[in-house]
């Protein structure tokens, strides 16, 4: 088995390798200091197996994942992390297993079997998303900023800069700065993830920040549009003028 090992800090890298050494039939073949160190390494040295902190700074474990299911090239992972127990409770049943800093090596060595028995199961069925372990872990707290790879460049856009989203069948446009990007991803499924207060769905095929709402104009009977501050128009449909005026009038 090839291992990787990914984590901000040097001294839980060296843990972990500490506690490898003991396996020879691991042979750790790199080891990762950020996300995007994590995403060449994974490219290069196709790793069966990654060691993977939650908590980074850039990109984090569950990014990194992401990013990795968006190349199909995720391997199995065993989370090292000092997210709190209730936390983690939350996916502990999407069958991933992790280890909560500090962890004993009878811990550790129980997650590396486990590993193991992945490994030699070949199991058909496909692990989760990395954006559903990533909204449990969060315990319903909203997302507060996407990842999204384009050929080699990964970008990372915060929320209070993207300004709208529109469905495109299996993607969604994330418009941002200026920008047109596309990730994969359902409109519906990014919209559960996404703070329902700073986020309205106007549209079957539009998510807007309402941060950049200037006024919804209607121009007939059946049709209304949103007027953004840089003029751009988007569809409102009847359902979703009605979450507009049920938020204004709540505000």
């Amino acid at each position: 088995m090839r291992a990787l090992i990914i984590d901000d800090e040097d001294l839980a890298r060296a843990v972990v390798r500490e506690h490898l050494a003991a396996h020879p039939e691991v042979e750790v073949v790199g080891e990762c200091a950020n996300g995007f160190e994590a995403l060449k390494a994974v490219a290069q040295h196709q790793p069966d197996l990654i060691f993977l902190d939650i908590q980074m700074p850039k990109l984090d474990g569950f990014e990194v994942l992401e990013l990795l299911e968006a190349e199909g090239k995720r391997p199995a992972v065993v989370f090292v992390t000092a997210y709190d127990q209730h936390a983690l409770r939350a996916f502990e049943a999407h069958a991933v297993d992790y280890l909560l800093k500090p962890f004993s090596k009878e811990r550790f060595d129980a997650a590396l079997a486990k590993a193991h028995a992945l490994q030699a199961a070949k199991p058909t069925v496909p692990p989760p998303p990395a954006t559903e372990l990533a909204a449990a872990a969060r315990q319903g707290k909203p997302l507060e900023r996407i990842v999204v790879k384009d050929g080699p460049k990964v970008t990372v856009i915060h929320l209070d800069r993207l300004d709208w989203v529109q469905a495109q069948d299996d993607y969604v446009l994330l418009r941002t700065e200026g920008r047109n990007l596309l990730k994969q991803q359902t409109l519906a499924s990014l919209e559960t993830q996404l703070d329902p207060s700073r986020f309205i769905r106007i549209h079957r095929s539009y998510i807007l920040n309402l941060d950049r709402l200037v006024r919804v104009e209607q121009d007939s009977k059946e049709h209304r549009d949103a007027i953004l501050r840089d003029g751009t128009r988007l569809p409102v449909s009847r359902a979703g003028y009605q979450r507009l005026r049920e938020l204004w009038e709540g505000a």
